[in-house]
């Protein structure tokens, strides 16, 4: 069962490999959400049965040049289809270039 202090499990490792390898990212940023979760009946049995069935999921890459939002998140979907398939429940997605990240950070007030 996902708690909010648990290290990287298996499902998440395995995000973590797939974007690393399909986007090559400047930023890959995996939180677990699934404890937030944990009560809903449905998802004690998802995730491969280790409760790991709800992530956001911050990707800066530059593969994601030139697509929209549509696009990006569906670059995610298909690189995590198998995972989808097993369990994985949510996904909550940031997707940005590196362009767009450092012109949001410049715009962030200090």
């Amino acid at each position: 069962m996902a708690t909010r202090e648990q290290g990287e499990g298996p499902v998440q490792l395995s995000i973590r490999q797939k974007l690393n390898a399909q986007l090559q990212p400047s930023e890959l940023i995996i939180t677990n959400d699934s404890w937030q979760h944990r009560h809903h009946a449905a998802m004690k049995a998802e995730g491969g049965g280790n409760g790991e069935t709800h992530f956001s999921v911050k990707v800066v890459s530059d593969e994601f040049k030139g697509k929209s939002t549509m696009q990006r998140h569906r670059m995610i979907y298909s690189a995590l289809s198998e995972d989808l398939a097993q369990g994985l429940h949510a996904l909550s997605l940031k997707t940005v270039t590196t362009e767009e990240a450092q012109k949001a950070a410049s715009q962030t007030p200090t």
